[in-house]
């Protein structure tokens, strides 16, 4: 039996002893996900504060700043059993094939960071792979406090096909046929069964493709807090213009390469062929 996690202890007990069932689920069910999001929401408030107050007479360029709140915040939260050392793997995993990407993206001039950095390789600050990561953290947190179950879950070995394809794309597209939309409907043909199961006062059962889908419109809202702030400016836009619809397609894809990352590291919560992959749990 494993022992309760800080957000059980801290904040679900208490509200449950506080709330009427029928509105604590609704709450949890925010309070969760906010939590899951606590690395992501602390780099997206620190890229908004930093633009509002940084001057460019400061000794410490701005993105130097950035890279080392987000390095303390990686490191305090393992230090205080925010996250654990499963999920620090996927995060470091997603870390680095997010950091790969960026190289060559900014190397192809599919965008570009403006600003001056101490902490900058080939073109992009070192912060910029912690934004991967954040998303691998979101993906690994909200399946552990939520103890999601996905099922039935295809086979495992398409599922990384998939991911790989869908990572091989955002490369090869610039000198091959874009497959984006081939790439869309094979994430709906394989994974059109799938829902993602959880519990909350009672169970719930989404269809994986529409919560993809729902979290991919998030990050798009949250790659525009970068552009509006000027953090990254993309090819033929000015600085601070709204990022365009089209790249919530890119993020909802991205997200199925961070689900599979994750799914690497952690497989217990797939039901494969009606039973975990492995049978024991956190």
């Amino acid at each position: 039996m494993t022992a309760p996690s800080t957000f059980e202890t801290r904040i679900e007990r208490p509200v449950r002893a506080r709330l009427p069932a029928r509105a604590a689920g609704p709450v949890l069910f925010v309070l969760k996900h906010a939590w899951a999001c606590l690395f992501a929401g602390l780099i997206l408030i620190a890229v908004i504060v930093t633009k509002a107050v940084w001057s460019s007479d400061w000794p410490i360029n701005r993105y130097d700043a950035l890279f080392g709140f987000a390095l303390a915040m990686q490191v305090a939260m393992l230090v205080f059993k925010l996250e654990t050392w499963q999920e620090a793997k996927v995060i470091a995993l997603f870390h680095l094939t997010g950091t790969a990407m960026e190289w060559f993206k900014v190397s192809a001039g599919s965008w570009a960071y403006p600003e001056d950095a101490i902490f900058m390789i080939l073109g992009v600050p070192m912060f910029s792979g912690f934004m991967y990561a954040s998303v691998g953290s979101y993906i690994a947190r909200v399946i552990r406090l939520f103890d999601l179950r996905f099922t039935p879950y295809p086979p495992f070995w398409m599922t990384v096909v998939l991911a790989v394809a869908i990572y091989v794309n955002f490369f090869a597209h610039h000198f091959v046929p874009d497959i984006r939309l081939l790439l869309f409907a094979a994430t709906a043909v394989l994974f059109w069964r799938t829902r993602v199961v959880f519990e909350l006062g009672r169970t719930y059962a989404i269809p994986l493709p529409l919560a993809v889908l729902f979290a991919s419109f998030f990050l798009w809202i949250a790659e525009n807090v970068g552009t509006l702030t000027g953090t990254w400016v993309y090819a033929g836009s000015a600085a601070f213009e709204m990022t365009s619809f089209s790249k919530m397609g890119s993020w909802y894809l991205l997200l199925y390469v961070a689900f599979v990352t994750v799914t690497v590291v952690e497989r217990s919560p797939l039901d494969i062929k009606r039973s975990r992959a492995t049978p024991s749990r956190r």
